[in-house]
């Protein structure tokens, strides 16, 4: 199944973009949400939502689309991807959910347990809906 991308641009102070994914995130897209991650916090986003309610599958590269968009919204380059599983490792280093400018809102089931599983609920704040993540990252 193909995946359907949508870029809402919400401003507000931070400005935070929120990008709801539908269908299924794996090696044929997720340099396409790389992109779009960092046009957004070139055009000036520094909060990003990944709007999970619909995705319904997610492959290693999409943890790896993750990743990246949690460099970018910090301004560091993201890993790049000709470095396969050890671009994945170097998720081990970063660790700070309390200060992540990247929000995950409503992740389903197998999704939920595939963050969980790979730990990468520790580096994302987690949220029951996209409302509650744009709030969490705007402070309001």
């Amino acid at each position: 199944m193909a995946m359907t991308i949508d870029v809402e641009h919400l401003g507000g102070a931070p400005s935070v973009t929120v990008v709801g994914l539908d269908g299924e995130l794996d090696a044929s897209n997720y340099e396409q949400v790389i992109e779009i991650v960092r046009d957004a916090y070139l055009l000036g986003a520094r909060g990003l939502v990944f709007d999970m309610s619909r995705l319904t599958f997610m492959a290693s590269s999409g943890l790896f689309a993750l990743h990246s968009a949690l460099r970018i919204m910090r301004g560091e380059t993201p890993p790049d991807p000709e470095m396969g599983w050890g671009a994945l490792h170097e998720v081990s280093h970063d660790h700070d959910p309390a200060t992540s400018k990247v929000r995950l809102a409503a992740p389903q089931g197998a999704i939920a347990r595939v963050l969980d599983r790979t730990g990468m609920t520790q580096l994302f704040g987690v949220d029951a809906s996209r409302a509650d993540a744009v709030t969490a990252l705007q402070g309001a």
